[in-house]
């Protein structure tokens, strides 16, 4: 819709909005909507299915899709995929900071990173772990996310407080609406 959400992050008026105008468009896209998110659960069941044959989901439930029905594929959206990266965080008066930080590079050592990839099933942002990432999974990556694709991210700010609220409200409104 052109709009910039995370720009409205400061100013709940604008957000607000933003999310108003995003609730009236998928009320008016609602008859060729099956479901709302409840569950990447549900999802995948509705794709294996054919209930759904498109979907906006997270890259890892698309890639093990793919695993079992190649003819279903993650791409990143044209207008740029949501991205974030998880952190450590150690508690300001944490009594056990070195092995905190022990266990932090031990997990960040590529081999180990990419054990974690290959469970988890999405990637790591420990520099050389896509390197020991098993093929399949790292095919998988790559065709989602050429590196245009990456280029185009559009990384996930923290959310203010209040914000979650907003749109659990016009979520609810787009439920409720015929």
């Amino acid at each position: 819709m052109g709009k910039d959400p995370f720009a409205a992050y400061d100013d709940e008026a604008s957000y607000t909005a933003i999310m108003e105008e995003v609730g009236d468009a998928l009320i008016a896209c609602k008859p060729n909507v099956k479901t709302y998110w409840s569950g990447g659960d549900e999802l995948m069941g509705l794709l294996r299915s054919g209930e759904v044959v498109a979907s906006m989901a997270w890259d890892t439930g698309g890639w093990k899709l793919n695993s079992e029905m190649p003819s279903i594929n993650f791409v990143a959206p044209a207008s740029g995929a949501l991205g974030w990266i998880d952190t450590f965080a150690l508690p300001a008066k944490g009594q056990s900071d070195e092995a905190a930080y022990a266990w932090i590079n031990f997990v960040m050592k590529p081999e180990v990173a990419a054990l974690i990839t290959e469970s988890a099933g999405n990637f790591t942002a420990s520099q050389g772990a896509a390197e020991f990432a098993p093929d399949a999974l790292k095919a998988q990556f790559q065709a989602s996310f050429p590196p245009e694709a990456i280029d185009n991210i559009k990384w996930y700010p923290p959310v203010p407080a209040g914000l979650e609220a907003i749109e659990g409200g016009i979520l609810d409104r787009v439920k409720a609406a015929n």
